[in-house]
C-alpha cells in the first residue's frame, strides 16, 4: 500500500531524474542554460529521497503505536 508520501517521493525522484537527463542532454547541444535543468533535477531528487525516506519511518512509527495500543487494551482487559 503507497501513501502519499510515498507517491510523491517517488514521482519527485523521477522528475529529478528526468530534468538531470534533460541537463546533460543541454550540455552536450552546448546550449547556455543547462544549468538550471540539473540545479531542479537534484533538488527535486533529493526532496523524493527525502519523502520516500519519511513515509518509511512514517509506516515504521504508525506499526508501533498501533502495536501499544493492542498491548494497552490487553492489559485493561485484564485488569
Amino acid at each position: 500500500m503507497m501513501n502519499k508520501y510515498l507517491r510523491r517521493g517517488i514521482w519527485l525522484v523521477l522528475l529529478g531524474v528526468a530534468f538531470v537527463l534533460l541537463g546533460y542532454y543541454l550540455m552536450e547541444e552546448d546550449v547556455f542554460k543547462y544549468g538550471w535543468a540539473m540545479i531542479i533535477g537534484t533538488v527535486a531528487f533529493g526532496f523524493g529521497f527525502l519523502y520516500i525516506l519519511y513515509s518509511l519511518i512514517r509506516k515504521m512509527d504508525r506499526k508501533a503505536i498501533l502495536e501499544g495500543r493492542a498491548t494497552d487494551e490487553d492489559v485493561k482487559t485484564e485488569n
